[in-house]
C-alpha cells in the first residue's frame, strides 16, 4: 500500500502570499499544479490512495481536489484526524467544508480524541508513515510543514515541494 499511496502537508490561510479565495490568481495557480501534481502520480506512479491531514488550507485544498478526481480516476481520500474537536474554533465555512469532505471521505481514521500538545505532529508522522509519496505546499521556513518534510526526507520519501512564493 505504501507505494500507491500519497499524502499532502502544507501552509494555513496565514502563511500562503495570497488568499484562498476563487478569483485569486495565485490560488488557482496552487490547485492547478496540485491537480496537475495529482494526476501525474496517478498517471505515472499507479498511486491511488491518497491522505489528508484536514488542516484548513493546502491540506483541504488537497481534500477537495482529490473528491474531485475520484471519479474519474478511481482513487480513495483518507482523512487522517489529529484530534476529533480538531475544528472547534473554526468559523461556519470552514466546519461547513470540513463536514463535507468528511462525509465524502473514504476512510476517517482519528489519532485521538482531544487535543494536546503534539498532536499534529503525530498526525504529520501517520501520513509519512503511511505514504511513499509526499506533497508539500511550503515556503521554505520553519513550521509544522517544515517538520513534516524533514520527516519524510529522514524515511526517504518521495517529496514534491511546491513553494507558494513561486505561483
Amino acid at each position: 500500500m505504501l507505494e500507491y499511496t500519497c499524502c499532502f502537508t502544507g501552509h494555513r490561510p496565514q502563511k500562503l502570499p495570497f488568499k484562498i479565495e476563487n478569483n485569486d490568481e495565485q490560488f488557482q495557480k496552487l490547485k492547478s499544479v496540485l491537480s496537475t501534481e495529482i494526476v501525474r502520480l496517478i498517471a505515472e506512479k499507479k498511486v491511488t490512495h491518497f491522505i489528508s491531514g484536514m488542516a484548513i488550507g493546502v491540506d483541504t485544498i488537497c481534500a477537495e481536489i482529490i473528491l474531485d478526481l475520484k471519479t474519474e480516476y478511481g482513487i480513495t481520500l483518507e482523512c487522517a484526524i489529529p484530534c476529533r474537536n480538531q475544528n472547534a474554533k473554526w468559523n461556519k465555512l470552514q466546519k461547513a467544508t470540513y463536514e463535507q469532505i468528511l462525509m465524502q471521505a473514504d476512510i476517517v481514521t482519528y489519532l485521538q480524541d482531544d487535543y494536546s500538545r503534539g498532536c499534529m505532529q503525530r498526525r504529520n508522522k501517520y501520513m509519512v508513515d503511511k505514504s511513499l509519496y509526499i506533497i508539500a505546499v511550503w515556503n521554505g521556513k520553519k513550521s509544522g510543514t517544515k517538520n513534516a518534510v524533514t520527516y519524510a526526507q529522514k524515511k526517504n520519501r518521495k517529496i514534491k515541494i511546491i513553494d507558494p512564493n513561486d505561483l
